[in-house]
């Protein structure tokens, strides 16, 4: 998780007004929420997922975003689900420490069964520690029999070796059974003292064949290229390994390299990430036929588009799909797309330019202009599908969202053909920029090829999809209602297969 920005962040009050968190007792199923969980009155940030008793059992990070009320410090807590759609909750799993404590702040890690019981590694974080001359983080060790009930081991707690490594980046622990090498491997975001500042970053190995006391080896993989490596995550499927990790300096995303072999080359496949700056610190799961990667959608300050961006947010799953060539992609998954089945009436209009209105398509010619057609209102909660064709030379079309009824102001979901890409756009924009910076998606687009598109949409949090196989997350704040339509700068566009739906 991205340390440093947590704690430049404000323990300002809730945004948007939020209830003070709730209490739900363990094992009850969340009702009335979000679609994207979070828990009540707080923040999720980080989730650790582990597939057990035929469920995803999802561990995460939970922040009040009020240190006056609740206190300091960020605990475990854990939520379960079989289909993303509905949770239970199970409480708190690992409570925060004291500030006398390593763990004042439980920071990421991972969880594994393994020699009888259930262990969860963590990180233990305290900032008051670095001015007493004491690592800030150290890796930290848990164990339970039930998945719900655990017990810290404080005597397992263990530190970067300082003679190769920064004592206070030494966190975020993957912990797996390495078959070939018959003991347990574990990958942690780290430092090296050594070189450029900002290109320190590296992805730590330890081995044990006990779980309780480990041998720091050469680090697993060191680029060169980041100021750290966060979150880290390994799997493997069919002939391919992928490590996957967190970056929050060049840009903030998280990417995945790819390898035929634990001992590497580390490959950076033409497209290395999986979503965009709305989709951070994700790590993957497997049901053991399909694997889905788990990140959060971040708030941004004051609740205001183009406003800087918050720690932590909602769950948004992706799964996780393998390409002829290895590379990964992801789509929705297919329980999550199943949710919105419960069809609303739209009906499309002419707006601006020519636009043909068919019983089930839109045309709309706009050569060397915009040209848009509204739909309707847009429900608050719903998904919006369209087939996509554009023509030769076209500059851009795509979805409108929530636009107002004079046309002046909308969100736009534009595919760009000539710059191959998909980017989240708003008008008015704040300052001279051509769409919502890093909210962006490399996506080949070829003139005559239809694009699918959905577009998912609750409250102010909105993720999209793209051809089957892109993801691209963001927050909708600024606008909170309109219509939804569709739209064409410069070119022509034939839209079809639309639908508009919301949950039951």
């Amino acid at each position: 998780m991205t340390r440093r920005r947590f704690h430049q962040q404000t323990a300002a009050a809730l945004l948007g007004g939020v209830q003070a968190a709730r209490s739900q007792a363990p094992g009850q199923e969340t009702r009335d929420r979000e679609f994207f969980y979070r828990p009540a009155g707080a923040w999720a940030a980080d989730f650790i997922p582990f597939y057990s008793q035929s469920r995803f059992r999802l561990f995460y990070l939970l922040d009040w975003r009020n240190k006056e009320k609740f206190g300091e410090g960020t605990p475990w807590y854990q939520i379960s689900t079989d289909d993303f759609v509905h949770f239970t909750e199970h409480g708190e799993m690992l409570p925060r420490g004291g500030k006398q404590d390593q763990d004042l702040y439980v920071f990421t890690g991972s969880v594994i069964e393994a020699l009888g019981r259930y262990h969860i590694f963590y990180t233990g974080h305290n900032p008051y520690f670095r001015a007493q001359g004491r690592p800030e983080q150290g890796i930290m060790h848990a164990v339970s029999d039930d998945l719900l009930h655990w017990t810290k081991i404080p005597a397992d707690t263990f530190y970067a070796p300082q003679a190769a490594f920064e004592p206070h980046d030494w966190r975020d622990p993957f912990v797996f059974w390495n078959e070939e090498a018959r003991e347990y491997w574990m990958l942690t975001a780290a430092r090296l003292k050594a070189g450029p500042s900002r290109r320190r970053g590296c992805t730590a190995l330890c081995a044990s064949r006990d779980l309780r006391t480990w041998q720091v080896r050469e680090p697993f993989w060191a680029p060169g290229l980041y100021y750290t490596h966060e979150c880290p995550d390994l799997f493997r499927m069919g002939d391919w390994w992928y490590l996957v990790y967190s970056t929050f300096t060049e840009r903030s995303v998280t990417h995945y390299r790819m390898s035929r072999s634990l001992k590497g080359p580390w490959l950076a496949p033409e497209n290395d990430t999986f979503d965009g700056r709305a989709f951070y610190a994700a790590k993957t799961a497997s049901d053991g036929r399909r694997r889905f990667v788990f990140g959060w959608n971040p708030t941004r300050e004051e609740s205001k588009d183009y406003r800087r961006w918050n720690w932590g947010g909602n769950l948004v799953v992706h799964e996780v799909v393998q390409e002829p060539d290895g590379s990964l992609c992801v789509s929705v998954p297919h329980t999550v797309d199943a949710a919105f089945s419960t069809p609303a009436p739209f009906q499309f209009r002419p707006g601006l330019r020519d636009c043909r209105i068919g019983r089930d398509s839109v045309r709309i010619l706009a050569p060397d202009s915009f040209g848009c057609a509204p739909a309707g209102r847009m429900p608050r909660r719903c998904k919006i599908e369209a087939r996509v064709q554009f023509d030769e030379h076209t500059r851009g079309c795509g979805l409108m969202l929530r636009a107002t009824s004079d046309l002046e102001s909308a969100y736009y979901i534009r595919l760009e053909p000539g710059r191959n890409r998909l980017v989240f756009d708003s008008w008015p924009r704040a300052g001279d920029v051509p769409f919502m910076v890093e909210l962006e998606r490399p996506l080949p687009l070829t003139p005559g090829t239809p694009v699918d598109l959905k577009v998912f949409v609750d409250g102010t949090v909105c993720v999209v999809y793209a051809a089957g196989k892109l993801a691209m997350n963001t927050r909708l704040y600024n606008l909170p209602e309109g219509d939804w339509g569709v739209f064409v700068n410069e070119g022509a566009a034939q839209f079809r297969n639309l639908a508009l739906s919301t949950t039951a």
